[in-house]
């Protein structure tokens, strides 16, 4: 059985910062893709962040870009999100997935590209 679960969330100031973690298990994900997405209240959920299964591309949603930095540590079958400078329209909850597809070239960013996701964890940024 594949969980994973994501720890880190809270409550901060504008202009702080959160690290963002999660843990898989129940399956390697060193041959996948792994992504972050938010849902902020009342909407959708979106991508915000994905790094491929070697860890050598990443790709960030405009509004994070430079801010926020993605990782993975596959010994440790787990993934990261630093968050840096947040807004208040940060606030979600947010959401790690592994691909669907072990070996993706590219860096898939639609929900439905992802198998599994957690239970997610919420960020409330504070003005």
């Amino acid at each position: 059985q594949v969980q994973l679960v994501e720890s880190g969330g809270g409550l901060v100031q504008a202009g702080g910062s959160l690290n963002l973690s999660c843990a898989v298990s129940g399956r390697s994900i060193s041959l996948y893709g792994m992504a972050w997405f938010r849902r902020a209240p009342g909407k959708e959920r979106v991508f915000v962040a994905a790094i491929s299964w070697g860890g050598g591309g990443m790709y960030y949603v405009d509004s994070v870009r430079g801010r926020f930095t993605i990782s993975r540590d596959n010994a440790k079958n787990t993934v990261n999100l630093q968050m840096n400078s947040v807004k208040p329209e940060d606030t979600a909850v947010y959401y790690c997935a592994i691909d669907r597809l072990s070996g993706r070239d590219s860096l898939a960013r639609a929900p439905f590209d992802y198998v599994y996701w957690g239970q997610g964890t919420q960020v409330t940024v504070s003005s």
